[in-house]
């Protein structure tokens, strides 16, 4: 006698027929403060995701129970914000740890998709010109366009042979190299680089250093902390000032590029996959260069819709730099006449 094979539910099997799963609830079931407490955001941000993403996260599935886009966001946002597949992320949705990796997976390339969309600089002479402005409120710094700095986050061996992840500190990391705008809304972001590279050769041979000498620097420049060299687009530090207006010039400097500094903290106390207190990242490098750009994408996108608090210092291992850097003294004549001309003209 021939016996029938019965197609089965996994969550039926997991979890029962009385789960509740947030495939059969909308977000409008839950508060706000719930959807902030266990995904990090509130249901207007979920919602837009659902909107920008859902084309691309509903493909073709022969399963009889696909996974549905917002799902897929809420499981990625659960990630990204906790760092964790742990059994509570993927009992609060319903699905499994391995589902939950697969979400995470295709969030991640959908937003690494649109990062040129969320992530770039101004082109218009009027944003850049407010760009500018914006920067010499906070510090009477002139002509600065963006502040750059390199910060570490720490991956998993790729494997034993390979040392180029490996940095100064012993660890495996891959070394970020980021620009931001005085609200900490990030115009480059370069995740792929191995942790083994100091900042001055991650920023020598950036996508960021091409086009800014072939395209951005006529009429403005990057600040760059001591650890990169001095290019007519990048004014760093003076070594030792001397003068009144050296010093003026130097507090300028670091008074603006902390705007960095503090985008830095913001992102790993939003983003906890990437600040080390969940360990690091268990992924290849490529992948996880992935989820870092695209907490980027979705910090450009919590700017744009009002959640610009500057977040107060997590503990963590994501570090602004992992290299005790040596004075970087430039022998470039016209960088240097470039940044003598804005120390006579405005700090003097």
């Amino acid at each position: 006698m021939a016996v029938p094979i019965a197609v089965l539910d996994c969550d039926l099997l997991l979890y029962g027929r009385g789960h509740r799963t947030l495939d059969r609830f909308k977000l409008e079931d839950v508060t706000d403060e719930y959807l902030v407490s266990t995904y990090g955001f509130p249901r207007q941000f979920i919602c837009y995701l659902v909107d920008l993403l859902g084309a691309t996260l509903s493909r073709p599935t022969q399963r009889s129970r696909a996974i549905s886009p917002e799902t897929q966001i809420l499981a990625a946002l659960g990630f990204y914000t906790s760092g964790s597949f742990q059994t509570r992320m993927g009992d609060a949705i319903g699905i499994s740890q391995a589902s939950m990796s697969r979400c995470v997976a295709n969030v991640t390339e959908a937003l690494v998709e649109r990062a040129s969309q969320f992530i770039h600089f101004p082109k218009d002479e009027a944003t850049v010109q407010t760009l500018k402005d914006d920067f010499y409120g906070l510090a009477g710094m002139p002509g600065v366009l963006g502040v750059v700095d390199c910060t570490h986050v720490a991956i998993k061996a790729p494997n034993a042979e390979d040392l180029s992840y490996v940095n100064r500190k012993g660890l495996h990391s891959l070394n970020c190299l980021m620009v931001c705008d005085s609200r900490g809304v990030l115009l480059s972001a370069e995740t792929h680089w191995p942790g083994s590279l100091p900042d001055c050769t991650v920023l020598e041979q950036a996508a960021l250093t091409s086009q800014f000498e072939t395209e951005l620097h006529k009429d403005g420049w990057l600040l760059g902390d001591s650890s990169f060299l001095l290019r007519t687009w990048l004014m760093t530090p003076l070594h030792i000032p001397e003068t009144p207006a050296e010093y003026r010039y130097n507090m300028a400097h670091s008074a603006t590029h902390n705007v960095i500094e503090r985008t830095f903290r913001t992102i790993r106390s939003r983003f906890r996959c990437l600040d080390g207190s969940k360990g690091t990242l268990q992924y290849s490098p490529e992948k996880s260069s992935h989820i870092i750009l695209a907490c980027c994408v979705l910090h450009n996108i919590s700017l744009q819709h009002g959640l610009d608090v500057w977040s107060a210092p997590a503990t963590g291992h994501m570090e602004q730099s992992e290299e005790e850097y040596e004075q970087m003294e430039s022998v470039d004549s016209e960088a240097c006449r470039v940044r003598q001309e804005l120390l006579l003209t405005h700090f003097s």
